[in-house]
């Protein structure tokens, strides 16, 4: 047996950013003593979710990845504590901001980074006025608790993310997020939708899966609120809901998987073995064309 814990949380964030990476301290904490080994937060935790409206302000919030004063604090905490930290962030890179997050492993080590490969744009998530599209591809890391694949919120929409990640290898999927209230249509609740679309990406490959939401409501600037619906979740490798949130509380989700386990299952049911790649050309197309016949 190789047991692994994980744990997803959930919380409300302010305008400040020393209380949002003090609170997201304190839930690490608190799944840590629950005996968890890799803990999840949730997507741009440092302050409110700036990407309900177009603002040149918010671009100052990115910073370069090296000296990052709140991935140098959570590296600390990972030392610490013995465990491995998924840490989203507004990343500066040059002339160009990314959606990114990095994997801290148990012993503080930053293992690198991932830049959020899809960026949606609508209402309520401006998000191409402030990230460029991720150019790292799709990655995984060895971590002290085992291989792992992170995508970033609207990733969680796309198959072509989760199977990728699985196929390099990850053992448990992780997806930070930031989704709630659906400005353009207010009657529609998409947390059910959300919720199934991953659970669906963890049956399909045979591995866990882990997202963390936020909660709370937050004002935009032209007389819009988001109310962030919570509901995180860990599902297992079946796809089936073993952790989950409600829509209002903070919350800590812990729970334990043996590794060898679920690999047995995976094993069992040879997904992988008879995959078809040759027949997947199409996936590279924006319109439905083969690819080789668009090329040709």
């Amino acid at each position: 047996m190789r047991m692994v814990t994980v744990a997803a949380t959930q919380m409300a964030c302010s305008a400040d950013v020393k209380s949002n990476v003090e609170n997201g301290e304190r839930l690490i904490r608190e799944a840590a003593a629950k005996g968890a080994n890799i803990i999840l937060l949730q997507e741009l935790f440092e302050g409110h979710y700036f990407c309900q409206d177009e603002d040149p302000e918010h671009w100052k919030r990115a910073l370069p990845a090296k000296g990052h004063p709140t991935l140098e604090h959570f590296q600390g905490v990972a030392r610490e504590l013995g465990v491995v930290l998924p840490v989203s962030f507004y990343e500066k890179a040059g002339n160009a901001r990314f959606n990114s997050i990095a994997i801290i492993d148990a012993d503080g080590r930053n293992l690198g980074i991932y830049r959020k490969s899809h960026i949606p744009h609508g209402f309520g998530y401006q998000e191409k006025f402030y990230f460029s599209p991720g150019d790292t591809g799709f990655k995984v890391w060895d971590t002290a608790y085992g291989r792992i694949g992170a995508g970033i919120c609207w990733d969680q929409w796309f198959p072509e993310c989760a199977r990728s990640m699985a196929l390099m290898g990850a053992e448990i999927l992780f997806y930070p997020t930031a989704i709630g209230s659906e400005l353009g249509s207010t009657q529609w609740n998409s947390a059910a939708h959300w919720q199934r679309v991953q659970q669906g990406h963890a049956g399909a490959s045979l591995v866990p899966l882990v997202a963390s939401n936020r909660i709370g409501t937050e004002a935009g600037l032209n007389g819009t609120e988001m109310t962030f619906y919570g509901s995180s979740f860990i599902a297992n490798q079946f796809g089936e809901k073993v952790q989950e949130a409600d829509r209002v509380s903070e919350t800590v989700l812990v729970h334990s998987f043996d590794m060898d386990e679920v690999a047995s299952h995976r094993d069992y049911w040879c997904v992988f073995r008879d995959r078809r790649p040759e027949h997947y050309g199409i996936l590279s197309s924006l319109d439905g064309i083969n690819a080789s016949t668009a090329s040709g």
